[in-house]
């Protein structure tokens, strides 16, 4: 054993003491967090229009704040683009994390001095807590590799702008310099294939111990890598044995995966994102994430069925229940207030406080009333490609509403690695699953208002095609797993 494996485990050990300190005490952690937050923005343009010198409850804060998405807010965030300082949050961001806007283009999202350092300390600590409780740390002494945007940041008003993992990759720390790759220059690399191919030029004669980055696009990777060598990546990196992700469920990739790499390995599932990282999967063997309750993020939650509704109740984290669907709506120290950043997510434990992805607030299928959601096809899938040879590269899921012959219908348009060697039972094992998870999608089937689902075979890199094709290919940009219009499934190309 290394001195810095050594090292690595006392560290990990002083840090999961530390959480533990925040973890036994939630309610109260988050009440702290609350009332920092309104203290410290009480003088900024924000607070002062929504009267944050009176807010003494959560109850003022609902009152006094409704929730926005970037859209309401913008004209706020206009102002601190232009480089009015005290505007959402004290003095100016640190920088502008740009990501795509759905209806207003580009979106800046601030990040401040305050905000920054959670961002690096949420990623750190989640390896910690996978060292703290595994005991494995030998591949502190191995290559790290972190497919992410480009590190180049722009000016905008004095005020740094990029992507976040761009931004992320400034403050590596200096013992993770080293081991760190691939090379500044590739990473500047814009254009994401070829970019990817530098990398694997950079990786393939390195030992690898740690790869992170979205599963779609680590999987361009491992096949380029595969494709190259000639064997699998687990051959290729005998000590590889962390796959570190985050932006989309890795289940229905996993499959996948281990048909690349040789063998399976361990995982570590992160939650960030521009606006804060969420949680980190702290347990190897416990469902979902934790929950950061003490990173300078307030969290509200609201019920995804009732977020349409009028006076909708906000609940705080001492309120929650499990298996419920929640819209996350959050408060932070980079000046986001009652802001819904779109993702809904469950609770699957209240002590600790752990969360999965469920899906997107925006991404859903609910054509006929059924209101599917993102967890339940990736659960159908992963249900029907159990115990088979079958291996998904990509999908997604779209309504069928006026098809030319027959009922309406969901169509699952799918890339397979491996196809079933039946397609239609493979199609009634995705329904089954469907209609065992979703009762409203089981009354349609019932009522013959629906048929069973319908398989569109998409052609080898189908999807990488369309996501190159709308300037989305590589980097944080995710494909929807599911939407409530044809958008996607009628540019996509068919076997």
């Amino acid at each position: 054993m290394s001195i810095k494996s050594i090292v690595a485990k006392i560290f990990a050990k002083s840090i999961h003491k530390k959480t533990q300190k925040w973890v036994s005490n939630p309610i109260k952690t988050q009440q702290k967090v609350f009332l920092d937050l309104i203290q410290q923005a009480s003088q900024t343009q924000f607070g002062k229009d929504h009267n944050f010198s009176l807010i003494k409850s959560h109850q003022d804060f609902v009152n006094q704040v409704p929730v926005r998405d970037y859209e309401a807010l913008k004209p706020y965030v206009e102002k601190v683009v232009k480089g009015e300082p005290d505007i959402l949050w004290k003095g100016k961001p640190l920088y502008f994390a740009k990501t795509s806007g759905t209806t207003s283009g580009a979106k800046y999202i601030p990040l401040t001095k305050e905000s920054m350092p959670f961002h690096i300390q949420a990623a750190r600590n989640a390896i910690l807590s996978y060292i703290h409780e595994t005991g494995k740390a030998d591949f502190v002494d191995g290559k790290m590799i972190f497919l992410q945007g480009s590190p180049l940041l722009e000016d905008k008003n004095g005020i740094k702008l990029g992507r976040l993992s761009g931004i992320v990759a400034h403050f590596v720390p200096a013992y993770l310099q080293k081991n760190r790759m691939p090379s500044w220059e590739t990473n500047c690399i814009e254009d994401w294939e070829t970019k990817v191919n530098a990398i694997v030029e950079e990786t393939i004669n390195e030992d690898m111990a740690v790869i992170s980055g979205i599963p779609s696009w680590v999987q361009m990777y491992f096949e380029k890598l595969k494709e190259k060598a000639n064997k699998p990546v687990g051959e290729i990196f005998k000590n590889f044995n962390l796959f570190i992700y985050g932006g989309v469920n890795y289940e229905p990739y996993r499959a996948k995966f281990e048909n690349l790499i040789g063998r399976k390995v361990d995982s570590i599932e992160l939650f960030p994102a521009s606006e804060g990282f969420f949680a980190y999967q702290d347990s190897q063997t416990a469902k979902g994430m934790l929950l950061l309750l003490n990173s300078g993020i307030f969290y509200e939650f609201i019920i995804a069925n009732e977020f349409h509704n009028e006076n909708v109740k906000r609940y705080t984290i001492g309120e929650v229940e499990l298996g419920i669907n929640y819209v996350l709506i959050i408060s932070t120290n980079a000046g986001l207030w009652a802001y819904n950043i779109g993702d809904t997510v469950q609770f699957t434990s209240l002590k600790p406080y752990r969360v999965i992805v469920s899906g997107r607030i925006k991404h859903f299928i609910s054509a006929f009333g059924e209101h599917v959601i993102a967890k339940e096809v990736e659960s159908a899938l992963q249900e029907a490609v159990q115990n088979t040879e079958v291996r998904v590269n990509e999908f997604t899921v779209a309504p069928q509403i006026n098809p030319t012959s027959g009922l309406p219908y969901h169509e699952w348009l799918i890339e397979f690695e491996n196809e079933p060697n039946n397609l239609e039972e493979f199609a009634l094992k995705i329904d089954d699953a469907m209609r065992k998870q979703n009762v409203y999608y089981d009354d349609l089937i019932v009522g013959k208002v629906l048929r069973t689902v319908v398989i569109t075979k998409v052609p080898k890199n189908g999807f990488q095609e369309y996501m190159k094709s709308i300037g989305k290919l590589g980097g944080q940009n995710k494909l929807p797993r599911l939407s409530d219009n044809r958008e996607i499934a009628d540019k996509l190309g068919r076997e």
